[in-house]
């Protein structure tokens, strides 16, 4: 049978797993639980293909050699207008799904450089474009910086589709990076990432796999192995199968970007919260290690006091050092 229709079978047997409503709970469903698929993209029927197989579109390798954009990125409406920069409501399709958010443009001649910002995980029942990454795509855009900020499929009015293991939403981010290289407000040679909690997973499977995004800025991330994001998960549910534990280990290698980090070419910034008791900050130490070991660019910072998403005088000291960071490699 097709591997699409295998994937969305798997994500329904994940969404039918509940857990309980807290912020660990919902980090597990960011880290591991897929969306339904759309049930007009044909019949689910049981997988009866070869395991080693299952997954191939899924891996890094896959991700890679396949293309992006097709498609348009329109402007809806505009909802605000400042003295610094005008932000409208976007949508762009990606894989055949129309996919909105929001894009803030600076006032002056561009073109300007370009920083997605990805939000983390947020209750997609409740999850509004205007979520709480807004202050920072606000915040880039008055530093100079033309910011797109996407909902990812399934997430407001976008429309849903596979999401296993959130590489959907990484399809989402890749072919929004196509589409953006073609608007003549954009600088193409300038693309940054900014990516929170699960968007910085995101962030991180994006530039293992796509190498002209020039920085990215990984804040509280989840792990790029994918094998330590489920045993996480497993740990938070008290124990229990899970169906991507199914993934042979040679598959899963190949779908975790931590295993592709030499070929990655992006600068990267890592922040973690030193009292974040969402996601390890162990993480991110390893994740700079390892990029340091292979003789990357990279920064690291820990702030003392700061929870899983900061707060306070923490949270501006980490504004000010991500705009001078992607200043100092976009600009």
């Amino acid at each position: 049978m097709p591997i699409r229709l295998f994937v969305t079978w798997v994500v329904l047997v994940c969404v039918a797993l509940t857990v309980p409503h807290t912020a660990s709970a919902g980090i597990l469903r960011e880290a591991g639980a897929a969306r339904n698929t759309v049930a007009q993209r044909g019949a689910i029927t049981a997988p009866s293909e070869d395991a080693e197989d299952l997954y191939a579109d899924l891996y890094i390798d896959s991700l890679r050699a396949r293309s992006y954009g097709g498609g348009s990125l329109n402007v809806v409406k505009t909802l605000a207008v400042t003295a610094a920069f005008t932000r409208t409501l976007i949508t762009y399709t990606s894989d055949g799904l129309n996919v909105q958010g929001f894009m803030n443009t600076p006032r002056g001649k561009g073109p300007f450089p370009v920083v997605l910002v990805l939000h983390g995980h947020v209750n997609t029942a409740t999850y509004r474009t205007l979520a709480y990454t807004t202050r920072y795509a606000d915040a880039l855009a008055r530093a100079g910086f033309l910011v797109i900020h996407p909902d990812y499929r399934g997430h407001g009015v976008s429309e849903d589709g596979p999401n296993p293991l959130r590489v959907g939403y990484a399809v989402d981010v890749l072919n929004l990076i196509a589409l953006v290289k073609q608007l003549p407000q954009a600088k193409p040679s300038a693309i940054g990432l900014l990516g929170h909690s699960m968007g910085g997973g995101i962030a991180l499977r994006v530039i293992a796999v796509n190498k002209d995004v020039k920085a990215a800025v990984l804040y509280g991330a989840m792990s790029g192995d994918e094998q330590a994001n489920l045993d996480k998960i497993q740990h938070w549910r008290g124990g229990g199968p899970l169906p991507e534990q199914d993934i042979p280990d040679e598959g899963m290698a190949q779908i975790s970007p931590i295993n592709y980090l030499a070929d990655v070419q992006a600068a990267v910034s890592i922040h973690h919260g030193a009292r974040d008791a969402t996601v390890p900050p162990a993480w991110s130490a390893d994740l700079r290690d390892r990029l340091e070991k292979l003789g990357k660019s990279v920064e690291y910072f820990s702030y003392t006091g700061q929870p899983h998403t900061f707060v306070g005088s923490g949270d501006a000291l980490f504004i000010r050092r991500v705009t001078a960071f992607l200043s100092t490699h976009l600009k």
